[in-house]
This record gives structure tokens, C-alpha cells and sequence, in this order.
């Protein structure tokens, strides 16, 4: 049997918030595939553009995770439905795409906070 120790989590997941920086919110409503490479509709206006994201490396509460946190400050009317984390402000390559269940609405004035974790763990 070959494992993963702890040390090694917490490595792989200091890669990946190396890495991968940035927070993007979208209105699409498409299920999330293995082939997504970008998020259905990403919102690119408004405050709720893609935007570079406080990543924690690894956070205390866990062993291989890698966090993501972001305050986007609405300037007009948006609807968040899809999250996705990105290793470019623009283009690049996407790591994680999430489909809410419902649409999320904002307003102008209105601030939001993602945040996105990732667990790199072991598989049985």
C-alpha cells in the first residue's frame, strides 16, 4: 500500500492555492461536467468580475486544504449561480466550477463573500 502523509496533503494543497488564484462568479445554470473549462455565463461587469482571491494554504482547521475567499462589491443588478476558481484574472485554466441551486441576486451597493474550499485527500 502507498499513502499520501500529511505533510505531503498539505504540500499538494499549497501547490494548488499557488497556483490557482482567482475567484470568478456567473449566472449560468448548466450542470457541472469533467470537460467545463470555463464557467456557462461568467459575469464580467458590475463588481462581480473575476478577481484575484485571499488563499489560505493550508488553513488550520484541516489537513490538505486549500481556501479561497473573496468580497465582491456589487455595483449594479447581479445574479450568481455558478463559482469558479481560475489560475489567470482573464482566460487561463479553470480548477473548480460550482453550480449553486438557486440564483443568487444583488443589487447595487450590495457586497458578497465566496468562499471556496478544497480538500485534497487520500482515496480508500
Amino acid at each position: 500500500m502507498t499513502t499520501i502523509p500529511d505533510a505531503g496533503l498539505n504540500q499538494v494543497a499549497t501547490i494548488i492555492g499557488t497556483e490557482w488564484t482567482h475567484v470568478a462568479t456567473g449566472s449560468g445554470s448548466t450542470a457541472e461536467a469533467t470537460t467545463d473549462t470555463t464557467l456557462a455565463t461568467e459575469n464580467t461587469t458590475l463588481g462581480a468580475e473575476r478577481a484575484a482571491a485571499t488563499v489560505t494554504v493550508p488553513p488550520t482547521e484541516s489537513t490538505g486544504v486549500t481556501k479561497w475567499v473573496k468580497e465582491f462589491s456589487i455595483t449594479g443588478s447581479v445574479t450568481i449561480r455558478e463559482i469558479g476558481i481560475f489560475n489567470a484574472a482573464s482566460n487561463g485554466d479553470m480548477l473548480i466550477r460550482r453550480v449553486l441551486a438557486s440564483d443568487k441576486t444583488y443589487g447595487s451597493g450590495e457586497s458578497v463573500t465566496i468562499t471556496v474550499t478544497h480538500t485534497q485527500n487520500r482515496s480508500a
